[in-house]
């Protein structure tokens, strides 16, 4: 019978790429995720039957074991940006990655991947930085051999991302940026889950990889990539870290207040996380350790970000049409 891998978050962003690939490998693929009846999509990543969505809560033990039993590999991607509620940041980035490694380790799983994040530092500012931390340190203690990816920003067709901005710059004439000098090194997310696969299939030494592109830009050079991916113009305006605290207490107050109604275009931990460079650390083991070549960020946006554009699909044929016009 062909092998088995539970893959917590496993409809999501990246968890959708590892199903896939660890399908078209033969695996037999069990999706983890809260809500599998939306799910139900990667069932079309293998033969009937490969690859099937299944209900968990990684906040709960008997959930978490019900859908690794038979499993030979575990991978967890389950992630949050959300600071309160039941699934907050202790919650599902510490405490949920100790219990899946725990269980893990007690059920005899033969290898694990988690996925954390760059700048992972139990010593950070912000809480999300410090859960990502605190997960890995969790997981190591329960399960010796893990491997432990940290990517940096993740972009792809699906990415909240490069999507997030391009939709604002179709708005106003300028582009309002908090951090626009702060290092990034945005990782294609394909890349991230060959990664994976190489540890859950074995083929990746036990460690921690950093994964990060083969460009480090700043969120201002980012930006303006993705405006040429667009065909748009806009003024990019810093915004002061002091000023954007600010933004992000008003923004968590009033959604406090509206029981979580109000959206939060940004938060107090995000303004935290961006005043640190998000790059891949010298000496750090990395995607070329894994075999793996990095994916360039103008490969690939442009293949998605097309319907920010004016014309959307049609603006490179009227583009053409006004050439020969003239």
């Amino acid at each position: 019978m062909a092998k088995l891998v539970t893959i917590y978050g496993g409809s999501g962003f990246v968890g959708r790429y590892i199903a896939k690939r660890m399908a078209e490998l033969g695996w037999r693929v069990r999706v983890a995720c809260r809500r599998p009846n939306e799910a139900l999509f990667v069932r079309t990543y293998g033969v009937v039957g490969q690859v099937e969505p299944v209900f968990c809560n990684v906040r709960d033990d008997a959930s978490v074991r019900d859908v690794m039993h038979g499993a030979d590999s575990v991978v967890n991607c389950v992630g949050t940006f959300d600071a309160t509620g039941k699934n907050n940041f202790t919650a599902v980035q510490h405490q949920g990655a100790a219990r899946i490694a725990r269980i893990a380790g007690a059920l005899g799983v033969t290898h694990l991947v988690q996925i954390s994040a760059i700048g992972a530092d139990e010593e950070s500012d912000s809480e999300y930085a410090r859960t990502k931390a605190a997960g890995e340190r969790a997981v190591q203690e329960h399960f010796r051999h893990v491997v432990i990816l940290r990517p940096s920003v993740i972009f792809g067709p699906e990415d909240g991302f490069f999507n997030r901005f391009a939709d604002m710059a179709r708005f106003g004439p300028v582009l309002p940026l908090v951090g626009a000098e702060t290092r990034f090194q945005p990782v294609y997310v394909d890349d991230v889950a060959q990664a994976a696969v190489k540890g859950a299939t074995g083929e990746a030494a036990p460690g921690t990889y950093e994964l990060g592109g083969p460009d480090v830009n700043t969120f201002r050079e980012l930006m303006k990539q993705m405006l040429g991916a667009i065909r748009r113009r806009r003024l990019i305006a810093s915004m002061p870290f002091w000023m954007a605290g600010l933004m992000g207490r008003a923004f968590g107050l009033l959604n406090r207040i509206t029981l979580g109604l109000a959206p939060q275009p940004i938060t107090l931990d995000q303004v935290r996380s961006l005043r640190r460079d998000n790059v891949v650390a010298e000496g750090a083991k990395g995607l070329e350790d894994l075999g793996i070549v990095p994916t360039s960020i103008e490969a690939v946006i442009p293949s998605y970000l097309w319907r920010f554009r004016p014309s959307g699909q049609f603006y490179d044929v009227k583009a053409s049409a006004s050439n020969l016009r003239h």
